[in-house]
């Protein structure tokens, strides 16, 4: 489903409780990540956009078609960190029979493993993806700063953020860990939707 403005403004990700992800993801780091990082996006955009080309589209929409600069950064953040935190719940239900879960075994070896090595060798700051492509192959992919597998002509489903503010104040600069602690709070119902969703496409 596409994210739609709200009365030509979008709105800030609901985020229940900020303790929620505990141990893996602290409070303060929800509190920094979700309520300063993500709402100045927020805020950044919904200034911008008045007037513009962009005004009352999709931040897919956005974020697929918009050129290099502030507007397509601050979408692009927006989108990638709605993807995130819609995707983690803690503690995350077993979910190995889902049909993204068989498919990622069918099609990786080691799934995790090349995940994590594609997250630590991404230089700088950026997202790391697992997305599918049109005919239904899976694909990871280091997108720098607010980049989006969308711009590839991919479909995203699972992402990772590993900007500085993602984990720095929990793991400084333990980016391993991070990721491979992440996996204990991913909801992998989230990403098999956007799987079959893409598959109807």
């Amino acid at each position: 489903m596409e994210t739609t403005p709200v009365s030509n403004k979008f709105e800030l990700f609901n985020l229940n409780d900020p303790k929620e992800f505990e141990p893996v993801i602290s409070e303060q780091t929800m509190l920094l990540h979700h309520g300063k990082h993500l709402a100045t996006y927020v805020g950044n955009l919904n200034a911008m956009l008045p007037g513009t080309e962009w005004e009352g589209l999709t931040l897919e929409e956005i974020v697929r078609r918009a050129p290099e600069g502030p507007i397509l950064n601050n979408a692009g953040q927006i989108l990638n960190h709605n993807m995130f935190f819609e995707q983690l719940a803690n503690p995350a239900d077993d979910c190995d029979s889902l049909e993204l879960v068989s498919e990622i075994e069918r099609q990786f070896n080691d799934f995790k493993d090349e995940f994590t090595k594609a997250g630590l060798s991404l230089f700088g700051s950026g997202w790391v993806w697992l997305s599918v492509d049109d005919n239904g192959k899976l694909v990871i992919t280091q997108e720098p700063n607010a980049a989006n597998p969308l711009r590839r002509g991919l479909h995203p489903l699972l992402t990772v953020d590993v900007w500085e503010h993602a984990s720095y104040v929990d793991y400084q600069n333990r980016r391993a860990e991070f990721l491979e602690n992440t996996w204990d709070i991913i909801d992998w119902r989230v990403p098999t939707q956007r799987y079959l969703d893409a598959l109807k496409k």
